[in-house]
């Protein structure tokens, strides 16, 4: 089952396509606001509703929609939340809007290293804001980039070194080197050519395509 989950930073005009038909859809307590712009109801708001306020609660309870709200002393954000749903519900696939922006750095912060941990193997989970997309690997492991020619790639690592990594199409290849956490060298690489790759023995990156020129 695929997922989608709003959360309450920016997202774009062009993210509403993420939405499609069957998928399951998810709010994180004010995603709601950015769904109700796209007039797409959600199957559930969760949260601990500080952004969707009652109202919101209220508006949306009335039409059916699911709400699971949570104490605002809570240990989880409320994008961590979401995401623990869609898992309890069936979800291997899980597409995150509005992960990215707003006025909080912190949360941003957070909601990137998400993405990395460890309890989500096994489920495919990636944060996209226009045509930016955000996954994470963990080693050993590989992951085929597929945007054109010309997109730019990064890739940090988090959680320490990653090791061993490998790349295949991008304009400064790596073989078999190491990225060092906290260092900028994995910054703005490029597809070269096609088909494109990246691969490492040990650590976990973080690995951002975007198209050159796109929104993001």
């Amino acid at each position: 089952m695929r997922a989608v989950i709003v959360a309450h930073g920016d997202v774009l005009p062009s993210d509403r396509a993420s939405v499609t038909d069957g998928a399951m859809i998810i709010a994180a307590d004010g995603g709601a606001l950015a769904l109700e712009r796209w007039k797409i109801l959600p199957h559930l708001v969760v949260g601990d509703m500080d952004s969707l306020g009652q109202a919101g609660v209220e508006r949306l309870a009335k039409q059916a929609v699911g709400i699971a709200k949570f104490d605002p002393a809570k240990d989880e954000s409320d994008l961590e939340l979401a995401v623990a749903q869609a898992i309890a519900a069936g979800a291997k696939e899980i597409v995150i809007l509005g992960a990215l922006g707003g006025e909080r750095l912190d949360h941003e912060a957070a909601n990137l290293l998400l993405l990395a941990d460890p309890g989500y193997d096994g489920t495919r989970i990636e944060a996209r804001r226009g045509a930016l997309r955000v996954r994470a690997l963990r080693g050993p492991g590989s992951l085929a980039l597929d945007g054109p020619v010309g997109s730019r790639v990064t890739l940090l690592p988090v959680a320490g070194d990653a090791e061993r990594v490998r790349t295949v199409g991008l304009r400064y290849p790596l073989a078999a080197e190491t990225l060092r956490f906290g260092r900028a060298r994995g910054l703005s690489n490029e597809i070269a050519a096609s088909p494109a790759s990246v691969s490492f023995e040990n650590g976990t990156l973080l690995i951002f395509e975007s198209p050159q020129g796109g929104a993001t």
